[in-house]
């Protein structure tokens, strides 16, 4: 069978500083290559270029990505401030709505970081501009200065609910993880399940509840050296799974039921 189809989230860039491109981090495409076993494919996030049912129909699953810009906080009732960092509104215009249809149809879909974001927003949640000026709270962001390892290096513990779906997934109920996001959930949407937190109380995964595939979302980033820490492997076969039961025609499972399979 061929592999599943995983139309991965692409962010607007710059290449040599001039000419704009729809670019797509080598990280996310090797994790969903190597560890998911999918076909990795990147989704320029421009509802002028693509309609939400060219993308339901086209893919099996959908990796939604971290991005610099921010999710516009029009997208949840609130006021744009400077603290809310920069924007980009084509890609709330396909992710917010994609976000939802997955979760009608079971249509399997991981959000990282900005992704983990989208589905809270997308489920009527709300986020906090900036996580360190919380009391109380640490500084999320990534260091300003170093080598690509520095910056993804595990930063902080994240301890999920004791006999959770993501205690499960990974036989442990803390784990290490990195941290490179400044934004966090404020108040979480409905039927957003806030698995776990990072020591400041900090929402780092959730799920949808209820929902009849797979929705997992972390607020780090797993993508980094994805096939060999104990994290992050997990997290990527698990979609995996899910996405070639939708591929094979079936409707994937609900989280819970895809460990237990696993």
């Amino acid at each position: 069978m061929a592999r599943p189809r995983i139309g991965i989230i692409g962010n607007p860039a710059f290449l040599n500083e001039t000419y704009p491109v729809h670019a797509g981090g080598v990280m996310n495409s090797i994790a969903v290559a190597e560890v998911s076993g999918g076909m990795p494919l990147m989704i320029p996030a421009d509802p002028a270029l693509v309609t939400l049912e060219d993308l339901l129909e086209t893919f099996d699953g959908f990796l939604l990505t971290g991005g610099r810009p921010n999710v516009h906080p029009e997208e949840y009732g609130e006021e744009a401030t400077e603290a809310h960092g920069a924007f980009d509104r084509a890609r709330d215009a396909i992710t917010l709505p994609l976000v939802r249809a997955c979760v009608e149809r079971g249509q399997p879909f991981f959000g990282i970081c900005r992704g983990f974001q989208e589905v809270n927003v997308a489920m009527g949640g709300t986020l906090y501009p900036e996580i360190r000026d919380l009391p109380g709270r640490m500084n999320h962001r990534m260091p300003p200065e170093g080598t690509v390892e520095e910056k993804f290096a595990l930063r902080h513990s994240v301890t999920f609910t004791e006999g959770g779906v993501f205690h499960r997934l990974f036989g442990a109920q803390t784990v290490m993880t990195n941290t490179l996001h400044g934004q966090g959930i404020k108040v979480p949407g409905k039927r957003i399940v806030i698995d776990g937190h990072a020591d400041d109380g900090t929402p780092e995964a959730i799920y949808v509840a209820d929902a009849p595939g797979f929705t997992l979302s972390v607020q780090w980033h797993p993508e980094y050296n994805a096939a060999n820490d104990p994290v992050s492997r997990p997290l990527f076969e698990a979609f995996g799974v899910a996405a070639r039961a939708w591929a094979e025609g079936r409707q994937a499972a609900p989280a819970q039921a895809v460990l237990r399979a696993g």
